[in-house]
């Protein structure tokens, strides 16, 4: 059987680990990037229609999820999307801003693919696609990894094979059984940035598949504004997307689908236009058949003049706050990305590197940092594969 050797194997050539593995070779590391897909990047390729959102300009740490809020911070700070940017500006691959910060190609997200692969190479990275990993073990200070028959050693090991989201893609739980085996412990992954479900009593709603409107949604103290979009099984855009990641089963999310109306508008309307048909003035905010359901929901309809005041008011406040509560989540399998993964806690913020198993790094989605929609998972690959990629000994 041979064997070869190397300063460092990356497995998982994702967005996080094409960076780490480019970053690492470029320093004059022997590096192998392992992935069981015969192509790489797969989740960037999809990801912005296709156009990839690759990072937005308003990164920051409180723009992401983890049981260690504060991990994220170091390799945030020392990869910015300044630092992507200048890189993407460097192949000459044009970019724009759509919204809120986010930043996409405008032509193909193969041209990021290509751009890591290209850093790779001059960083001399030996890849290994199309075959999974059959057996990882350490012995002597050695990681030792078998694909396709073959035997590769390295004193360091990189973990970047993301989650289980999207597993149409090749996404598997591997990074979990894997970090399990050395004794990191998991935070419970769960799908995050993912359409919800609705049950039988909300079935007025998933009526409306196709029916989209910009609106507030809130859980707790987290809180979105942004388009929601009813579906054929419940409520997805990117509002819902938002919330989902920090949603829990079996509470209730509300949704403000008037947030740029006045206080005590719906009176005031009454004031100016008593003939008015109630659903002609919420239809002035809303979609025609999504008014039409609200309004039905509330058992109200006709002129304004014949609504009482005390009617007009409770219809505002529960139109600023109606209350949906989802029965579930569409899965791993609609999810854009996984929250929860390999604790925080047990990885060094400065390196990526395990505290207790010496040259074990994780990265990526694999850990437990989970960033808003919007390009900000793309920005937590790129900064945690920098870390990684910059430490490797």
């Amino acid at each position: 059987m041979m064997l070869h050797r190397y300063d460092a194997i990356v497995l998982g050539a994702g967005a996080a680990g094409l960076m780490a593995a480019a970053s690492a070779g470029q320093r004059g590391k022997r590096v192998l990037l392992v992935d069981h897909n015969t192509e790489a990047g797969r989740k960037i390729l999809i990801s912005g229609g296709g156009r990839c959102n690759f990072t937005n300009l308003h990164t920051a740490p409180d723009r992401y999820l983890s049981d260690n809020p504060h991990f994220a911070k170091s390799a945030l700070s020392r990869y910015t999307p300044r630092d992507f940017i200048d890189l993407v500006d460097r192949y000459g691959i044009a970019w724009h801003e759509k919204t809120l910060g986010q930043l996409f190609c405008d032509g193909s997200a193969r041209q990021i693919v290509a751009l890591l692969l290209e850093e790779c190479a001059r960083g001399q990275v030996a890849l290994a696609f199309g075959d999974p990993v059959t057996d990882v073990d350490h012995a002597d200070s050695l990681y030792r990894v078998t694909v396709a028959g073959t035997v590769h050693s390295a004193p360091v090991l990189v973990i970047a094979t993301g989650g289980p989201s999207i597993p149409k893609l090749g996404a598997t739980s591997f990074a979990y059984d894997l970090a399990r085996r050395f004794g990191l412990a998991i935070v419970q992954p769960r799908p995050a940035l993912v359409p919800f479900t609705l049950g039988e009593d909300e079935a007025l709603f998933r009526e409306l598949s196709g029916v989209s409107t910009e609106v507030e949604v809130r859980w707790n103290k987290a809180g979105f504004r942004e388009a929601a979009l009813f579906t054929h099984r419940g409520l997805s855009g990117p509002a819902m997307l938002q919330i989902s990641s920090y949603w829990q089963h079996r509470t209730p999310i509300h949704v403000d689908f008037v947030p740029d109306a006045a206080a005590g508008w719906l009176l005031e309307a009454k004031r100016s236009a008593p003939r008015q048909a109630l659903r002609r003035t919420l239809g002035e905010h809303l979609p025609e058949r999504l008014s039409d359901a609200l309004l039905a929901k509330l058992g109200m309809a006709g002129e304004l003049a014949r609504q009482g005041d005390k009617a007009l008011r409770h219809a505002e406040n529960v139109l600023r706050r109606w209350p949906f509560t989802p029965n579930g989540t569409e899965g791993f399998a609609k999810a854009e990305v996984t929250a929860g993964g390999i604790a925080a806690a047990g990885l060094s913020s400065q390196t990526m590197e395990a505290r207790k198993v010496p040259g074990l790094y994780a990265i990526g989605e694999a850990v437990d940092v989970t960033g808003w929609l919007g390009g900000y998972n793309f920005q937590w690959a790129w900064a945690s594969g920098a870390a990684a990629g910059r430490a490797i000994p």
